[in-house]
């Protein structure tokens, strides 16, 4: 079952009727049909009934649709963590920083950064140089002396 296959049997589930869904997902009527034989198909389980020319969400139907708009919600919810992820919209920055550094390079840096990016904490540790230079090789070894780029 694909996403793309939730979508559209939610869509005719809401209108009770295959072409009107069609129009609202810019689909063929074919397209919308196909979608829901091959959906019921492969399960097995009947979710409309046929009534003449229309469509009826029976009871399989109204338990699984239920569970449809929750797959797609927790979807775009996935998708939207990406976009998020992507655009630096959330998450954390942790800088550690001599006393020089922090006093008078950083804060406008970091003030520009948080306007262009207001959801990312930021985590500041101010220390000497020998404290800075511990703490980026206890966060990633390759940073120490013996490890210096030739």
């Amino acid at each position: 079952m694909t996403l793309e296959q939730l979508r559209i049997f939610i869509a005719v589930a809401e209108r009770q009727h295959v072409t009107r869904a069609a129009e609202a997902l810019n689909l063929t009527q074919s397209a919308v049909s196909s979608a829901i034989t091959t959906l019921e198909g492969r399960h097995g389980v009947a979710l409309f009934d046929r009534i003449g020319r229309g469509v009826v969400l029976n009871s399989a139907g109204e338990v699984f649709l239920n569970e449809a708009r929750k797959v797609l919600a927790q979807a775009q919810a996935a998708e939207a963590a990406l976009a998020d992820l992507s655009g630096l919209e959330r998450g954390r920055l942790s800088i550690h920083a001599s006393q020089t550094i922090a006093g008078y390079w950083l804060p406008p840096r970091l003030t520009r950064f948080h306007e262009a990016h207001p959801g990312i904490e930021i985590d500041v540790a101010i220390g000497n140089t020998a404290q800075v230079a511990r703490a980026a090789v206890s966060i990633d070894p390759s940073c120490g002396p013996n490890n210096a780029a030739e």
